[in-house]
C-alpha cells in the first residue's frame, strides 16, 4: 500500500534561489551533482539523477512551491506516479524547504530513510554554501 512523508531542511539560499535552481537543468545538475533535464513550465518534463528519477511539473508558484509527479526506476511499471511538493519559505539565513511526498510505492523506504537527505538535502547544502 503506497504512503506518505514529510521531509525538512534549512538550506543557506533564499527560497527565489532554491526555486529557479529546482525548475533549470543547469541548476538542478549544479546543486546535486547528477545530470537532470527540466522543462520549467507547468506541465513540462524532466528527470533528474541521470534518468533515475521522472515526471512533469503539475504546478508552480515562482519562489514559493513546485508541485511534480515523481517516479524511479525502481517504481514497478504497476505502480502509479507518486507526486512531491517543494514548499519553500524564508527564515534566518536562509531558506525552509519542506518537501511532501505522496503515493510512494510501498517498499520504497530509502527515499524517506535517508535518500532524499543523501540526493538532495546534503548536496543542495553544500552547492548553496558555496554560492
Amino acid at each position: 500500500m503506497a504512503y506518505d512523508y514529510q521531509l525538512s531542511v534549512i538550506l543557506p539560499a533564499q527560497p527565489v534561489t532554491v526555486y529557479r535552481a529546482w525548475m533549470s537543468s543547469e541548476g538542478h545538475t549544479a546543486m546535486t551533482g547528477a545530470t537532470a533535464t527540466v522543462d520549467p513550465r507547468e506541465g513540462g518534463a524532466f528527470t533528474a539523477w541521470d534518468g533515475y528519477i521522472a515526471g512533469r511539473t503539475v504546478s508552480l508558484e515562482p519562489g514559493q512551491r513546485i508541485v511534480q509527479t515523481w517516479r524511479t526506476s525502481e517504481f514497478a511499471d504497476s505502480d502509479p506516479d507518486s507526486e512531491i511538493t517543494v514548499l519553500l519559505e524564508p527564515v534566518e539565513g536562509g531558506c525552509l524547504l519542506t518537501l511532501l511526498h505522496f503515493n510512494v510505492p510501498d517498499g520504497q523506504v530509502g527515499y524517506e530513510q535517508g535518500g532524499w537527505q543523501e540526493s538532495y538535502f546534503d548536496p543542495m547544502t553544500e552547492y548553496f554554501s558555496r554560492r
